[in-house]
């Protein structure tokens, strides 16, 4: 992301705690080597979002309950949480989470896979209250 951004982070404080240390060396990762895990936490935290989010919906694209470290579906949950102002008149992005949402719901029971069910609908339905998708 570093390279995308043409930003590079110092090196983090000694005492910065694990995730701020997450944060610093996976904006270090090139793109393509970052896992779903590593995904996840950068959209969490909101780091490098318009740079990772086609990664991350083309993992999406070929299984919507791609695995982190938590539960299947956490890349999901994360992707959702984005800010409904990076979705607007963005269709490059809007059409494809649409088209996971999409088959999350031919999926039936969630549970089924092993996968929260209540906290991916809980995260789909807010997205679409927000964004009005």
């Amino acid at each position: 992301m570093e390279q995308i951004e043409a930003t590079s982070w110092p090196d983090p404080p000694t005492d910065a705690t694990r995730l701020v240390k997450t944060v610093h060396a996976l904006r270090r990762k090139p793109i393509r080597e970052l896992t779903p895990e590593d995904l996840r936490v950068l959209i969490r935290q909101h780091e490098g979002v318009p740079a990772l989010l086609p990664r991350a919906l083309e993992l999406l694209a070929q299984d919507p309950l791609t695995e982190g470290d938590y539960y299947p579906g956490d890349l999901l949950v994360a992707v959702l949480g984005i800010p409904s102002s990076h979705w607007s008149g963005n269709s490059i992005t809007a059409a494809p989470i649409t088209e996971i949402i999409q088959n999350i719901e031919h999926m039936g029971d969630l549970g089924q896979r092993f996968a929260p069910h209540e906290v991916i609908w809980k995260a789909i339905h807010n997205f679409r209250a927000e964004t009005n998708n």
